[in-house]
């Protein structure tokens, strides 16, 4: 009864969260609601005013599509699951099991900026070594399919995933935030929108490449090829596995980007499997023959 309680509330309050969100009860800078779409707005607008692939539509394939899984992912999922992780929670605090338990370093000692840096980089390298997990074993990829499956890219296929890699990816900002001793900077806002800033981007139908900054962030040119349908036999389980920086790509020779005209086919080899409606996507991965 004490975790179905806890279940329940956390459940409530996320929910409750998400709809003071809505209706701008929530200060702008904790408004990740509001905060994602405003994103979205400004991100599509460079593709309608700035298109690298010009022959592609506006609301291009699958445009409303990947909308909804923006929506089911960010807020839907997030106030089922939120309910299942403060059950963890609590559940490894009585096994004495804290937010410090791993710490590494305390960065509450760090100046605001530095603090914010560091957390950036923690995540972001935990994140991109999660990335190329999926790829490399069967078990996960046959989830991270449904990212792949994009045909035509746009700013919303960023968030067309999987919910089983919400489940992968929530435990290790968790893991991240223990190792920073349990941490998080009081402007982690600022870490989050520039992440999905960035990751919008990348997706997006526009050409950016950022000059000799592209050896630190990731960019559309570089993404654009992690969803390419043909790659080099040696580089086949995947390339430029970046999330937010390339950096990561560069440092362990993970990159890859033979041109730039943005013509090249999407997909994987046998993503005709792929159920084209989301019911089907939302159950797709638990077989072996997926």
């Amino acid at each position: 009864m004490k975790y179905l309680d806890i279940f329940c509330n956390t459940f409530l309050g996320t929910l409750d969260w998400i709809l003071r969100s809505i209706i701008f009860e929530v200060p702008w800078y904790s408004n990740y609601f509001w905060g994602l779409y405003i994103i979205s707005f400004l991100v599509w607008l460079l593709e309608i005013v700035f298109p690298w692939r010009r022959r592609q539509s506006i609301f291009r394939k699958d445009f409303w599509f990947d909308a909804f899984y923006m929506f089911f992912n960010f807020f839907i999922f997030s106030i089922v699951i939120s309910g299942v992780y403060s059950v963890l929670e609590h559940f490894f605090q009585g096994l004495n099991i804290t937010m410090k338990s791993l710490a590494l370093v305390d960065i509450a000692v760090f100046p605001m900026w530095l603090q914010l840096l560091v957390f950036f980089l923690v995540l972001d390298f935990l994140q991109w070594f999660t990335h190329v997990l999926l790829h490399r074993f069967s078990v996960l990829w046959r989830f991270h399919k449904v990212h792949h499956s994009v045909k035509e890219m746009g700013f919303a296929a960023h968030l067309r995933y999987h919910w089983m890699e919400n489940v992968f990816y929530k435990p290790l900002k968790v893991f991240g935030v223990m190792l920073l001793g349990g941490f998080e900077p009081e402007q982690a806002y600022i870490v989050h929108f520039v992440s999905i800033f960035i990751g919008h981007l990348n997706h997006a139908n526009v050409k950016l490449s950022y000059g000799p900054l592209k050896y630190i962030f990731n960019n559309p040119i570089m993404h654009l090829y992690h969803h390419a349908y043909s790659l080099p036999k040696e580089r086949s389980y995947g390339v430029n596995f970046g999330i937010s920086l390339s950096l990561w790509d560069y440092i362990f020779k993970t990159n890859y980007i033979p041109e730039d005209s943005g013509t090249i086919a999407l997909g994987y080899s046998d993503d005709y499997k792929m159920p084209k409606g989301f019911i089907g996507q939302l159950f797709y991965g638990f077989h072996k023959n997926d």
